[in-house]
């Protein structure tokens, strides 16, 4: 039997009814025969960065989120845009990364679902590149107006939507293999 990779699914929404977190749910069940997907919920108590902070010991919650991500096989994220940018706790969240560089090569997907989410996307995806991740674009898909996507129930509406996200899925999966064979 093969193991299956471990994936930490990152929301970058910290509403429990998020359509981000719907569609982390739909593709945690759609791929649940081929990777273990963990959900991070921790989010919203990662502290504000403060390098003064990130010494030797950084707080609790910057220790476990690191040791998640490093524990991690690949990583996807599905965020939704705010004000033209990225939700503030997770790039907050991303800024403790930096120094101890846990993204640096990890294979990572990228989903923005919003109502428009271009400007987010491109933001979110220009740290990403900063910080070393490994996000071919093949692993990169931004989906506008996801509430005609998804229904009430976090289930794909759109089969095109559908099709985009499996291929998203499908190019971290190769990301995740190419480096454990690499």
């Amino acid at each position: 039997m093969r193991t299956k990779k471990k994936v930490l699914a990152i929301c970058g929404s910290t509403r429990q009814s998020s359509s981000n977190l719907s569609i982390i749910k739909e593709i945690k069940e759609l791929f649940s025969d081929e990777l273990d997907i963990h959900i991070f919920e921790g989010l919203a108590e990662i502290p504000h960065f403060n390098p003064d902070l990130d010494i030797d010991s950084p707080p609790r919650t910057v220790t476990d989120f690191r040791s998640q991500l490093k524990e991690a096989a690949g990583i996807l994220i599905c965020t939704p845009e705010y004000a033209m940018g990225v939700p503030g706790t997770l790039k907050n969240a991303l800024d403790w990364t930096v120094s101890s560089m846990e993204f640096s090569h990890k294979p990572v997907a990228l989903i923005t679902a919003s109502s428009m989410g271009e400007k987010g996307h491109e933001s979110l995806l220009g740290t990403l590149l900063v910080i070393e991740s490994d996000i071919p674009e093949s692993s990169r898909l931004l989906i506008s107006f996801v509430k005609t996507k998804i229904n009430k129930e976090g289930k794909f509406v759109d089969m095109a939507t559908l099709d985009q996200v499996k291929k998203v899925m499908g190019s971290l999966v190769s990301s995740m293999s190419a480096r454990s064979n690499g």
